[in-house]
């Protein structure tokens, strides 16, 4: 991987009221941002031309605009809000953040406290499958909010299909059978960070988790983030499951028949290997779940 030049930004301080506890809220307390950008400085440097790189200065005032917005509980979630401020722009490949709290109220002698975390953007795969309800109307409005949620771009969906109901037994006819779609979007969130926005949409629709592989009104599932693998008790990257599933990978293949599942190979051969399996997938009518989108990361 080519390295890239940096621009960085030491020392901006402003005046917040972030904490957990009422006088922070109340009288507020400095917090002091290290931000290092990571982007391509070659054409900017041979050409002389502001406009290809980032003002820094410009920069500087959002991130302390971002310091003194409204409060959050953990310096953690400041440090997510600014890196999403600085991935805005459009020539910043990653970011590395660090937020100190100077007066954090911490009982004993300290010299400071900060957090320091790495973000870049990140092509992740999501599957969306409804079976309760009004399948397309719940799919449609889970993927528009989606598009609002801080720090994520919707950049691509596949058409979508319909499927019968699977148990861990096997297909149950008996079931109403379930709307898949897959989505493409960009996020400067961290794995961890989407897979909470994703239950939020979810829950936002009345998920419940009790039973597992039962009837949903909407499901989001995290399939791949880059070229990550991650093996936590609370997310498994890329997904376990997926390369044998043809309700993910029949829209999958149609939203980019160059695809390929970290591990598992060509998301089109995975496709027809299922099917030959024998699981069922039918073309739905509808209408697009969703046009390109090119504005900034919010």
């Amino acid at each position: 991987m080519t390295r890239l030049d940096q621009l960085t930004l030491t020392g901006l301080t402003g005046h917040g009221y972030h904490g957990v506890f009422p006088e922070e809220r109340r009288d507020g307390q400095p917090f002091v941002v290290d931000v290092t950008v990571h982007l391509d400085l070659g054409r900017a440097g041979a050409g002389d031309v502001l406009a290809d790189t980032i003002h820094y200065g410009e920069l500087a005032v959002e991130i302390v605009a971002a310091i003194e917005r409204d409060p959050v509980d953990l310096i953690e979630t400041l440090a997510e809000r600014i890196a999403a401020v600085v991935l805005d722009h459009e020539s910043a490949a990653a970011v590395d953040v660090t937020v100190h709290k100077p007066q954090a109220p911490i009982p004993v002698p300290f010299d400071g406290v900060s957090v320091r975390l790495h973000r870049a953007r990140t092509r992740a795969i999501i599957a969306v499958g409804a079976n309760l309800g009004d399948r397309e109307a719940t799919i449609r409005q889970a993927v528009a909010e989606l598009a609002t949620r801080p720090g994520i771009r919707l950049r691509r969906a596949s058409p979508l299909v319909e499927t019968p109901a699977l148990r861990t037994s096997g297909v149950d006819e008996a079931a109403p059978a379930y709307l898949n779609a897959v989505i493409e979007l960009e996020t400067t969130l961290a794995a961890s960070g989407l897979l909470v926005e994703l239950q939020r949409v979810e829950d936002a629709h009345g998920r419940t988790r009790e039973v597992r592989w039962g009837d949903r009104t909407l499901d989001l599932d995290l399939v791949t983030f880059g070229e990550a693998r991650l093996d936590t008790p609370d997310l498994v990257v890329p997904h376990p499951r997926a390369h044998e599933r043809a309700f993910v990978l029949v829209p999958w293949a149609e939203l980019d028949a160059e695809a390929v599942l970290p591990g598992h190979g060509a998301v089109t051969t995975l496709r027809d290997r299922a099917l030959a399996a024998g699981e069922r997938v039918e073309a739905y009518p509808a209408a697009p779940l969703v046009t390109p989108l090119t504005e900034p990361l919010r």
